[in-house]
């Protein structure tokens, strides 16, 4: 069994991952605003607004997700600076700030793994992504440079999904014509749910990934790698 701290771990792809750990039998601590739905033995929630307040004191974890993002869609010009600081506060300046935190005690584990979000709009042109394909972007780095300088010590990597069905994704999937809009843009005729990239995020922070860091992972359905 090993301990996992999951940054939003109440909702969508977060939940999914706290779901699919405790399955496994790990310890989980979830930190975020709201609690979780569900109740476990092995499940323990630390109430944190993360931009805003002091990140809890937690003694020893294996690993660390960062599930907090943003999908904040619509033409440069109506953009305001501080919506772009507000996307990359959320989904950058979050994940160093836990990172930050809990290196000390992630450093003193066997092996441990950090495991953060990008988008496939850090990769693929897409009109209204201004703000979060450029902060993605910089998780991405973040990514690159902060898995050469931790290389013997851990591994962090990054998974890139397309559209998810999540609560976060709702008002890209509002209608059934909507959903049927966004299958039909992917090669795959489909998007992702929640428990897939869960099981991508498994994977990275298990033992079978252990020559793995330093890397982002496209889950695309096909809309960056293919053009058919």
């Amino acid at each position: 069994m090993k301990t996992y701290i999951i940054v939003g771990g109440s909702k969508g792809i977060g939940n999914a991952i706290v779901k699919k750990l405790l399955d496994e039998g790990h310890q989980i601590i979830n930190i975020s605003r709201t609690p979780p739905e569900q109740s476990h033995t092995n499940l323990e929630h630390l109430s944190c607004y993360v931009l805003s307040e002091d990140l809890p004191d937690i003694n020893s974890a294996d690993g660390l997700v960062y599930c907090p993002g943003s999908i904040n869609l619509k033409p440069i010009e109506r953009f305001s600076l501080e919506e772009f600081r507000e996307d990359y506060e959320i989904n950058v300046i979050g994940a160093v700030k836990c990172i930050q935190k809990y290196l000390p005690i992630l450093k003193k584990s066997d092996k441990p793994s950090i495991v953060l979000f990008s988008t496939v709009a850090a990769k693929l042109g897409m009109p209204f992504h201004t703000s979060i394909a450029a902060a993605k972007s910089g998780v991405e780095g973040l990514v690159k440079s902060l898995g050469a300088e931790m290389a013997t010590t851990l591994r962090i990597n990054a998974i890139a999904p397309t559209v998810t069905n999540t609560d976060l994704a709702s008002k890209l999937l509002r209608n059934e014509k909507m959903v049927e809009n966004i299958s039909q843009r992917h090669p795959m005729k489909k998007f992702l749910e929640p428990n897939d990239v869960a099981e991508m995020a498994d994977f990275l922070l298990s033992e079978k990934a252990h020559t793995i860091s330093g890397q982002v992972f496209e889950m695309d359905c096909g809309i960056v790698s293919f053009k058919i």
